[in-house]
């Protein structure tokens, strides 16, 4: 394994970029996740490490190797598709053992590794079958395997779960987790799911239209979020938001939306408020609360989905759209007015333009 560095980076076709000069540094063993809405650049840029296509500017860094003009075959990077890319026409062994076959390794020694990482896998039933008589989950770890028994200084993976359905991907999900804390090779993971995020990443890297938006732990980046787009997007469902303005009470500031005020917490101001600044309030949908007194802002409930233990209100206040997540089953109905309970200490504050404060 190794590290990773991009300094620079940056990838147009034409005169058009799809990936703006950008800075990235992956720590040797880190599990970093690309995440982003589609279209964001970050399938590109697993494939610009990849070397599957050239770079316009900056430079590519595996350990301490520049990369930049490499062929991918010297990379030493493995890369596990979306389509699984399997050869129908090889079973499950000779698929993992063609790489080292074209580069020569001896049959007993590509035996005994296919057969080590068929095991880790639970694959060893299925390694005279062809890729036709294999389920899509069994083909992507056959795909995984292919890439593990190179032993590579990095993993790279594109998407890997999403063509497989909800189980499929919560168990391969946690079999990706698992495998990364026992080999420890540095591994870059692109996907357009945050959940995947949340929960495979050491760090997240949030795309937005070709650049880094943010980046950071899990958790730095939910209970962090730099403006509202990563709000949004890291969270499901995603953060509620609404308009305000700044209110001055002697020292102290509160937002103002809608008839209610709330005090900004000391932590939330980052930088000089004005009298009237339209602001953002943003609070996750697990934070806004059922009141239990006749106080509070007044919502009407528009859609309730039950998810066994928990509870998702589609609510409209004053027009605004919000949603509330309630640990339990509610008794309520479409029509039916509830009262909102705002904890002033989890609230996030975003400025007209969405940055937070």
């Amino acid at each position: 394994m190794a590290s990773l560095e991009l300094c620079q980076v940056a990838k147009k076709y034409g005169h058009q970029y799809v990936i703006k000069p950008l800075d990235l540094k992956i720590e040797e063993g880190q599990f970093t996740v690309l995440v982003g809405p589609s279209g964001c650049g970050k399938s590109t840029l697993l494939r610009l490490i990849a070397g599957l296509e050239a770079i316009s500017d900056g430079d590519i860094r595996i350990g301490d190797q520049r990369v930049n003009h490499m062929e991918p075959a010297k990379r030493d990077v493995a890369m596990v598709f979306q389509s699984y890319a399997l050869y129908p026409h090889l079973n499950v062994a000779e698929n993992m053992a063609l790489h080292m076959k074209t580069k020569g390794v001896a049959p007993s020694i590509r035996q005994q590794k296919v057969q080590q990482i068929a095991d880790i896998l639970g694959i060893t039933p299925l390694l005279k079958r062809l890729p036709k008589d294999l389920s899509g989950g069994q083909r992507q770890r056959v795909a995984m395997g292919r890439a593990m028994v190179r032993n590579p200084k990095v993993f790279l993976f594109d998407e890997p779960l999403s063509n497989l359905d909800a189980q499929l991907r919560m168990e391969l999900r946690a079999e990706i987790k698992a495998l990364h804390q026992q080999l420890k090779t540095t591994t870059v993971y692109v996907t357009h799911d945050q959940i995947e995020a949340m929960t495979l990443a050491d760090q997240i890297v949030v795309m937005k239209d070709g650049y880094i938006i943010q980046q950071g732990s899990p958790l730095e980046i939910y209970d962090h979020p730099k403006n509202t787009f990563v709000a949004q997007f890291i969270g499901s469902p995603p953060m509620n938001l609404l308009p305000g303005e700044a209110i001055q009470q002697g020292e102290r500031w509160s937002i103002r939306c809608h008839g209610i005020e709330l005090p900004i917490p000391s932590s939330q101001l980052g930088q000089p408020l004005t009298a009237g600044m339209p602001l953002q309030l943003g609070i996750r949908p697990h934070q806004l609360k059922l009141a239990s007194t006749t106080h509070g802002p007044k919502a009407v409930v528009r859609v309730v989905e039950m998810t066994g233990d928990q509870s998702l209100l589609h609510l409209n206040w004053q027009g605004i759209a919000l949603y509330l997540q309630h640990y339990g089953r509610l008794e309520l109905v479409t029509g039916d007015e509830v009262r909102l309970d705002i904890n002033p200490q989890a609230i996030h504050i975003f400025d007209e333009a969405g940055n937070r404060l």
